[in-house]
Parts: structure tokens; C-alpha cells; sequence
């Protein structure tokens, strides 16, 4: 099977950031740690998020966002540095990618076993990370979403272990393919039809892409 490299684990605490004139908790901002790290069925130790009822959980237990992103992240925004764990990501990876990485995968890093659940959807959040209006607008037309882990296996993670992919989904839907369906830049019925009965991606999801299936049969 395909393999990459855990390059960083992060995790952060939520903090009180002040974002136009409000008070908000967020638990955007991660910063590398050493290893070996503890993950759970729900989080990495000393990881939280500020709102669980749109972060964290079973099916966001870790959040996973490509190294290979980075450098055109590094054009695009004028911060001096972006160190890892710029984009709120528990583990940035090296050799994993939303085109190829497919909903139901089920990888080994470490001693843990995680399962591919569903891309990203950015909220303003990572407005207040990077302090720009138009940064939703631009995450999403960058393609580069990102992916959520559900754990499988708990486990300990350490920066540097091998990514190695144990488990292809047979349904072959890629987290890029979700995103070219919530965001409508596909109208694969085929895919649709797929996407629809995975048993790895999260019922609000499956829901959602249900009632765009009836939609488009109505038309």
C-alpha cells in the first residue's frame, strides 16, 4: 500500500482571541509538540476545540492537512512565517492528498489506526487565524481542504512515524470528490450515488448529499 510521513504533530488549547471587537474562543491556533503523543477516540492529549458542536468528535478526531500545501500558502499570504500547524491541522502529512485519498481509507500511523471521514469545510475561524475577510473564499478555491480522521485503534503518534495506507475503500471517493460535490463543481450522478451510501462519512453529510441527489432527479 501507499505510504507517507507524519511531518508534525500539533495541538493547542482554545484561547480568547479578540476578532472585531468580540470576544471569541477558538482552538485554531496549534503549535508543534514532540512525541510520542497519546491519541484517543477523540483527540490527541492536550488538544481541544473551543465548540463541539462543529469541531471535534468521532468523525473530526484528528485533522490532517498536506505539507506539500504549504509552499503555495507561503505566495499567497503575506505572513513572514507559516509554521506547521498554520491551518488549525493536528498532523501535517507528507504524501497524502485529497484527489487520492478516498473516504473509508484506513491508515496506520504510529501505534493508532485512523479512518478517512470527510473533508474540511472552513468556517470563520480561520478568518480570525489569519486575520482576512476573504480567507474562507480563498481555502476554498484552493483546493486544498484538508482531511478529518475518525480513530479506529487508539494509539501514540509521533513526528517523523510512516503514514501506511492499510485499507483502499471500495467505493473509491475521494475527499476531493466530496468537496466537488458539497461545493457543486461536479454533477457526477454516478459519484453521487457512491458518495451517498458511505459508511465512513459522517450521516449530516450523507443527508446533505441525499437531498442534492433528490434535486437533481426532480429536474
Amino acid at each position: 500500500m501507499p505510504q507517507g510521513k507524519l511531518i508534525s504533530v500539533n495541538v493547542g488549547r482554545p484561547r480568547i482571541v479578540l476578532w472585531k471587537g468580540t470576544q471569541v474562543s477558538t482552538g485554531i491556533f496549534k503549535s508543534p509538540v514532540g512525541g510520542p503523543i497519546e491519541l484517543n477516540h477523540v483527540n490527541l492529549c492536550g488538544d481541544r476545540q473551543a465548540d463541539l458542536s462543529v469541531h471535534g468528535g468521532p468523525y473530526k478526531a484528528v485533522y490532517g492537512y498536506p505539507s506539500e500545501h504549504y509552499p503555495y500558502w507561503r505566495q499567497q499570504l503575506p505572513q513572514p512565517d507559516l509554521p506547521w500547524g498554520a491551518f488549525g491541522e493536528n498532523l501535517t502529512t507528507e504524501g497524502l492528498f485529497e484527489d487520492s485519498l478516498h473516504i473509508g481509507d484506513q491508515l496506520r500511523i504510529g501505534t493508532a489506526l485512523l479512518q478517512v471521514t470527510q473533508p474540511r469545510v472552513p468556517c470563520y475561524k480561520i478568518t480570525i487565524r489569519f486575520d482576512r475577510d476573504d480567507m474562507i473564499k480563498l481555502f476554498i478555491e484552493s483546493n486544498t481542504s484538508g482531511f478529518y480522521f475518525s480513530v479506529i485503534e487508539e494509539g501514540q503518534l509521533t513526528a517523523g512515524d510512516t503514514i501506511e495506507i492499510i485499507h483502499r475503500d471500495p467505493a473509491k471517493v475521494s475527499v476531493a470528490d466530496i468537496n466537488h460535490l458539497y461545493y457543486r463543481t461536479s454533477r457526477d450522478h454516478g459519484l453521487l450515488a457512491r458518495a451517498v451510501n458511505l459508511e465512513a462519512l459522517p450521516e449530516s453529510w450523507r443527508d446533505h448529499l441525499r437531498q442534492r441527489a433528490g434535486q437533481t432527479t426532480t429536474r
